[in-house]
């Protein structure tokens, strides 16, 4: 009887080290969107190799199926979204998400291909802005911040056009999906801009925002963000650590920013 618990025992546990092994030897799938993100976790996926650990970079195009992804157990980790979309996106979907470690904090600008300062706005001016509610609310602390409206003194994160309450231009908002806003800032007087879009793009020099976003606190950098039931996979930890520690990834970083410190900010680094 005692040799049958031990033979018990033993199987249990050869079975739970298989798992685990088989967990380990599994590529960790990461989801990312197309720019820096992808790139970066491109270059340190490429060292992580090096040191037996197999990444599969995952692309999207939208904002919402890295989330569903994730939900699904499709993808491990995804690298998209700063952690105010984060804490929507779980208080209104119900994801059981966490993050594991803040990464880029890539600032947000107001871009215009037809004036060329804040003043040289025209009344009744038409402003491009992201469609989803953090990034509105974003874009219109931005606009409040450049002296182009006020808003009332309780708005919240999740601020909208209702909260504005001074708009003396009397700007028109045209609401559109993050990625597309490059294509839009061509036809109107302003927009709101995203870097990390623009500088694959081409469309125009993202160094010629008129008003950037460096007065942001990190709550706004891109996060690595899992479920919670897998947060404590030790090749999710393996993975963060080369990506902090690289100089190819820091180097990678800097060069698609431009070179331009203005563009962004490396969280995990002091600043002087």
């Amino acid at each position: 009887m005692l040799k049958s618990k031990l033979l018990r025992r033993l199987s249990v546990f050869l079975g739970s080290a298989a798992l685990c092994a088989s967990v380990l030897a599994a590529p960790l799938k990461i989801g990312v969107v197309p720019g820096i993100f992808a790139d970066s976790v491109a270059v340190a996926a490429a060292e992580a190799r090096k040191q037996g650990l197999e990444i599969q970079v995952v692309e999207f195009t939208d904002w919402t199926t890295p989330n569903v992804a994730l939900d699904a157990g499709d993808i491990d980790l995804n690298y998209y979204q700063n952690s105010n979309y984060l804490a929507n996106a779980v208080r209104t979907r119900g994801f059981p998400f966490v993050s594991v470690q803040p990464g880029i904090l890539s600032y947000l600008g107001l871009y215009s291909t037809k004036h060329k300062t804040l003043a040289d706005v025209p009344q009744g001016a038409r402003v491009a802005i992201a469609s989803d509610p953090v990034n509105i609310g974003r874009a219109l602390r931005l606009l409040q911040h450049a002296g182009l409206i006020t808003l009332r003194p309780d708005t919240g994160l999740l601020g909208t056009t209702a909260d504005i309450q001074t708009n003396p231009k009397k700007l028109q908002f045209v609401e559109i999906e993050g990625p597309q806003l490059v294509r839009a800032t061509q036809d109107v007087d302003l927009a709101q801009g995203f870097p990390y879009f623009i500088i694959p793009s081409k469309a125009f020099d993202a160094t010629r925002g008129l008003a950037y976003t460096s007065y942001e606190d990190d709550s706004w950098a891109i996060q690595f963000v899992a479920r919670k039931d897998r947060a404590a996979d030790p090749r999710i930890a393996q993975f963060l650590n080369i990506y902090k520690t690289s100089d190819a990834v820091r180097k990678a970083i800097h060069a698609f920013y431009l070179n331009d410190a203005k563009l962004y900010r490396l969280t995990w680094l002091k600043q002087p």
